[in-house]
């Protein structure tokens, strides 16, 4: 068939052959771009139709044209940024903004070529212009309106994730890795300080110092080898005249050896600093423990400065060799970063308001890095440096560095969901390593830093000219130097707990939205032993197709992520690539507090000696209730609410033990009169307005007293306050049997007619029954 004579797709056709609608979907039909306009809207339209039915619009800010190309193939449409620029640079850590390399051949640039092609696309965004997109994905988050998104819209990012994505966030919360996993952050992620404070400067000052003092021990063990009475380190440090230049200017160069005190002065502060690993100095109070002083300590550091360059050595350090040896073990058991201390005491300067390697150094002087930090002209904002130990041991191919770049996907918070990706890539620098020089060309090999240097001519050819592995091709190496099972067995299992542990610190910090996810991408550096140490984890990492490794892997790690995020929503059991499940934890409700804002506030109660029981409810005359003086003197007694009329004697008895009880609190002690009669004391006595019950004797009577009460007639009278005289009441307090089983009754008190007389005998001789039992 020629090409002008293709065949025309009508919409009959069309819906009749879902094998073209298909590749319309797919976005590489040929014949469409010979279809009359008629035609391609009209099949534009209805895809367009079927999309907005199932939800499928999505919205793309940033250069990802194989999300593009991923959704659409799936039946997505894209609704366009148009307010925004078409190609925005990557927001990755290390190369954004890199241009595509010219051997870069991956289904990006096919993708690309097929869209200018054919437009039907962008006729199927003019007609989703009005609607709401369901998938977006940005570079960064504050793209958008985070908090305005609907629950089903989903995203690519997280909120408040710089807790373990700025250098900062991840310096200061792995060490709080011990309050929530059983693992040492020592043991897989580089001391680090924050030098944005005062004291966070004295424990990096304390650190340097304390690994000069282990570096000099290191120094005595390599002594193995001598030629001509001067030390030959094994490989790094103290090499013979690399500072001769200094020897002329520097009087100290005159000496052929240093004291052996040296040695002693260095075994102490270690000895020291591994009795606070191991929890020794506890129970030794801070006079007898003496640290170095200012002096020595600027003594101490000078020596080792001159030992470390060549300008001397220890003369007698054979001596002190077993001593320094069981020394460095014993520390070495306790603290896992002594391995990668090496000799030199080298740290990596970095400024937390920075990205992609910009501003990064290595140092080896104290007061050239503390210095560093000072003369920093920047606003209080931007004036953050974290200061990380360098491993001075890494792990070489061919007398080169390099570190991998490990991908991960986080689909939850709340249960935590991690899918680590299975394949990885290594970066290499473009200079041989050396710690004899500094420069950040040689340590660090981020590809925004290694784009612009050229291979050094003495580095090996076995390695690639663009400076990438992908993880099979080093499985390969290693198996070829019979380290098959390291992979495996070591670094694959070390780089998948460190990524677990460090999101588990993360968790509380996160906001963790809902139908959001988010990529990232995790820099390992591998030690001699090929233990992996986490170096920083990037958010928006790198999707540039800069090398044919990346060109590879970073089309395939984006398609796969479709495949977790949007595929797996429909079919659990869908093809999610070579994704596998890290960490699912069972749903928990986050406390509505961080760990480190818990406070306890209260005040303290003091225990009684012995509770008194509540007075048992009991009705009283109205009447009575009424009075003003009465209730006033003793409003805990008295109940609010009116009451009946009074019952029997035995009535009221039968109730102490079926009715409901109210608390009521005496005010004093009871104390027993030496009167027969009923005293009640003035409202205004000297126990500071409290009232005190009247007490009365009470005496043995027989059992066959008779059963008296008041009267109703009586009861229902209104008793007025002024005429307490006028109104005799021929009652008798009824007799009651105490806990010893003997009767007794409150005799009758002087003026027993006087109804208030009786009413408070009457309150006390319940009261004094309680206390009574109570006792018993």
């Amino acid at each position: 068939m020629e090409p002008g004579e293709r065949k025309r797709l009508s919409p009959a056709s069309l819906e009749g052959d879902p094998r073209e609608e298909n590749k319309l979907k797919q976005g590489i039909s040929q014949d469409l771009t010979s279809s009359p306009k008629l035609d391609r809207y009209k099949i534009a339209r209805q895809l367009t139709e079927k999309a907005i039915k199932e939800k499928k619009i999505f919205s793309i800010y940033g250069h990802y044209p194989v999300i593009r190309a991923t959704l659409r193939r799936k039946g997505w449409v894209e609704k366009k940024f148009h307010f925004l620029p078409k190609v925005v640079p990557n927001a990755d850590n290390d190369s954004a903004g890199v241009p595509e390399h010219k051997c870069a051949e991956g289904k990006e640039n096919q993708e690309e070529a097929l869209e200018k092609t054919d437009d039907i696309h962008d006729v199927m965004s003019r007609l989703v212009k009005n609607e709401m997109p369901y998938f977006l994905w940005t570079i960064k988050r504050d793209v958008i309106d985070y908090h305005s998104l609907s629950g089903d819209q989903m995203l690519n990012h997280y909120g408040k994730t710089a807790s373990f994505t700025t250098k900062i966030g991840l310096c200061v919360n792995m060490r709080s890795l011990p309050w929530y996993v059983q693992a040492n952050p020592d043991s897989f992620f580089p001391r680090c300080y924050c030098l944005c404070t005062e004291s966070e400067k004295q424990e990096f000052l304390d650190d340097f110092r304390r690994t000069v003092a282990s570096s000099i021990l290191k120094w005595v063990v390599s002594q193995q080898n001598y030629s001509g009475g001067k030390p030959s380190i094994k490989g790094e440090a103290c090499e013979p005249g690399s500072g001769s230049k200094k020897a002329s200017e520097n009087a100290k160069s005159k000496l052929t050896g240093l004291s052996g005190q040296l040695v002693d002065t260095a075994c102490k502060v270690c000895q020291a600093y591994l009795g606070q690993l191991e929890h020794e100095d506890i129970d030794v109070s801070e006079d007898t423990t003496k640290d170095l002083t200012e002096d020595e300590w600027k003594d101490l550091t000078e020596q080792y400065y001159s030992l470390l360059h060549g300008e001397a050595f220890i003369s007698d350090s054979r001596n002190h060799f077993s001593q320094c040896q069981a020394l460095l073990n014993k520390i070495t058991s306790v603290n896992p970063q002594t391995e990668i201390d090496g000799l030199r005491n080298i740290w990596i300067i970095k400024p937390a308001a920075k990205s992609r390697g910009r501003g990064i150094v290595c140092m080896n002087r104290v007061e050239e890095i503390l210095e560093l930090v000072a003369a920093d002209d920047l606003s209080a904002k931007d004036n953050k440096w974290v200061v990380q130990k360098y491993i001075e041991t890494p792990l070489l191919i061919y007398d080169t560095k390099f570190d991998i770049r490990q991908w991960f996907l986080v689909t939850d918070w709340n249960p935590l969901t991690i899918w680590f990706y299975k394949e990885s890539y290594l970066r290499f620098s473009t200079q041989r390593f050396s710690l004899e020089n500094l420069d950040s060309a040689i340590h660090l090999c981020n590809n925004s830093i290694q784009k612009h240097l050229k291979n050094d001519k003495g580095r090996s050819p076995l390695l690639p000219y663009h400076n990438m592995w992908t993880s099979t091709r080093f499985r390969e190496y290693l198996q070829k130097r019979g380290r098959r099972a390291m992979w495996a067995s070591v670094i694959y299992p070390a780089m998948k707990r460190a990524i677990a542990n460090t999101m588990r610190v993360a968790q509380d910090h996160v906001e963790p939205r809902k139908n959001s996810f988010e990529l990232y991408g995790a820099d390992f550096i591998l030690g001699r032993d090929f233990q992996p140490w986490l170096i920083e984890i990037n958010s928006s990492p790198t999707m540039h197709a800069s090398t044919p490794v990346t060109a590879q892997l970073c089309a395939q790690v984006q398609e796969d992520t479709i495949k977790v995020v949007v595929d797996r929503k429909i079919d659990r059991n869908c093809d999610i690539g070579n994704f596998e499940l890290l960490w699912r934890q069972p749903s928990v409700e986050l406390p509505p507090f961080h760990g480190s804002d818990l406070c306890v506030e209260g005040v303290s109660v003091r225990r009684a000696k012995k509770q008194m029981p509540p007075i048992s409810n009991v009705n009283f005359s109205s009447s009575l209730l009424d009075t003003q003086p009465l209730k006033g003197r003793c409003p805990s007694a008295m109940p609010n609410q009116p009451l009946g009329p009074p019952h029997s004697a035995l009535q009221q008895d039968s109730k102490l033990k079926d009715a409901k009880v109210l608390p009521c609190t005496l005010p004093v002690p009871l104390r027993r009169s030496a009167e027969t009669g009923c005293k009640v004391q003035s409202a205004n006595a000297e126990s500071g307005g409290k009232i005190e019950f009247p007490t009365c004797n009470f005496q043995h009577i027989d059992s066959k007293a008779p059963k008296t009460g008041l009267t109703k007639a009586e009861s229902n009278k209104h008793w007025d306050p002024n005429m307490l005289n006028e109104h005799p009441l021929p009652s008798v307090l009824p007799s009651v049997k105490t806990v010893e089983g003997a009767l007794f009754q409150p005799p009758k008190p002087p003026g027993a007619s006087d109804p208030w007389a009786l009413a408070f005998s009457f309150l006390n001789f319940l009261v004094e029954l309680t206390v009574r039992g109570l006792g018993a």
